[in-house]
């Protein structure tokens, strides 16, 4: 199926669907995460916590960043 199919339409798609893969696992690890601690994540990031959104972030950046060598190193 693969030669009637042009490679860079493949790769774009494989590119798109990678990056919808990424942020479906980013939105569960933060409900997951959300899940295991026993506080409200949004209201401590609106009462200015710092702690938990640099916490999220890192959460976000490690996910974005392993997600990214897979996808990447699958296209290859």
């Amino acid at each position: 199926m693969s030669d009637v199919i042009d490679p860079l339409f493949l790769n774009v798609l494989y590119a798109c669907m990678g990056g919808l893969l990424t942020l479906l696992f980013m939105w569960l690890g933060c409900k997951v995460f959300s899940h295991i601690v026993n506080f409200s994540i949004p209201e401590q990031l609106s009462n200015g916590n710092q702690a938990v959104g640099q916490m999220i972030m890192g959460m976000f950046i490690g996910i974005g960043t392993a997600m990214g060598l897979v996808i990447g190193l699958g296209l290859n």
